[in-house]
Parts: C-alpha cells; sequence; structure tokens
C-alpha cells in the first residue's frame, strides 16, 4: 500500500543532530497519520507521500523544519516559593504564558538560591537535525482515526 491521505503510517526512524550525535534513536517506532493531521512534521510528511513499506528516507531539517528557532524571550525567572518542594532541574511544568495568554510547557534548567530559571523553548529548538526513516508499516486508517485526527495504539486499543 502506498502512502496517501488517510493512511497510517508506522516509521523506524533516527535522529542526529548536524554533528552526527544521536538525538533520539528510534526505540520505539513513529505511527502517524497521514494527510495534514499534524501528526509529524510537514516537510516529512511531504517526502513520505506516495512511499510504501520498505522505503527509506533521509531529510536535513532546520529549526525552522522542526522544533523551531530558539526564542531568548522565552526563558522565565520565576520565585522558588511558584513551585513544589521537590524541585530538580529537568523538571517540566505547564505555566501560562508571560502575556497570560497561552499555557505552555517550561522546563527548570536552573535553581538559585530562591529563584528558578524555566525555558518555554522544545529541548531540541534551534538545532538542525538529519532524520533518517524507514516505512515499516502501511494501512488504511480507520473512520475513529480519522475522526479523531491522529493514528491509535493498536497494540492497546487506546490513544
Amino acid at each position: 500500500m502506498q502512502i496517501d491521505m488517510n493512511t497510517v503510517v508506522t516509521l523506524d526512524y533516527r535522529i542526529i543532530d548536524a554533528e552526527g550525535k544521536l538525538v533520539d534513536g528510534g526505540e520505539q517506532p513513529l505511527a502517524y497519520l497521514h494527510g495534514g493531521y499534524s501528526g509529524i512534521f510537514p516537510m516529512i510528511e511531504g517526502a513520505l507521500e506516495g512511499k510504501r513499506a520498505g522505503d527509506q528516507v533521509e531529510l536535513k531539517l532546520q529549526p525552522a523544519d522542526a522544533f523551531g528557532e530558539y526564542d531568548a524571550d522565552l526563558i522565565r525567572i520565576e520565585p522558588r516559593n511558584a513551585f513544589p518542594e521537590e524541585i530538580e532541574v529537568g523538571m517540566r511544568f505547564e505555566g501560562v504564558t508571560a502575556d497570560g495568554e497561552d499555557d505552555m510547557l517550561y522546563t527548570v534548567t536552573d535553581i538559585i538560591d530562591e529563584q528558578v530559571v524555566v525555558d518555554g523553548n522544545h529541548p531540541l529548538a534551534g538545532i538542525a537535525m538529519i532524520f533518517s526513516c524507514t516505512v515499516a508499516d502501511v494501512r488504511p486508517a480507520s473512520a475513529e482515526e480519522i475522526a479523531h485526527g491522529h493514528a491509535h495504539d493498536s497494540a492497546c486499543g487506546h490513544h
């Protein structure tokens, strides 16, 4: 079967950065609903259009094609007492943007005395990467998957 609108595509993949350092070894296959449902970066989806199981694709993604450019404005310093007692660098918290309009996921990057530094950038923002994959499977999407706009995990029966 060929990758086309409303097919569920399963990929075995690997991501390295521009220096060849492993970013994601793809320990678990990636499954997404093909056809503009935002389950995978548009550049990758476009390159996979028309491919079949066994086909391979390798793409160099610039930050704008993947997790975006790094934005220093997304770094905030917050009071320590706004966080749980057991806080550590690397923990992630949902918070409101500085303008109070949107919820974002922030990562704790530093804890200094009574202040906590959090970063709203995706951990891979600003990084060019090479995405390599092999199409492991292509199948028609179910009506439920199309209605929900994403692939469902067939192994556990939910999404």
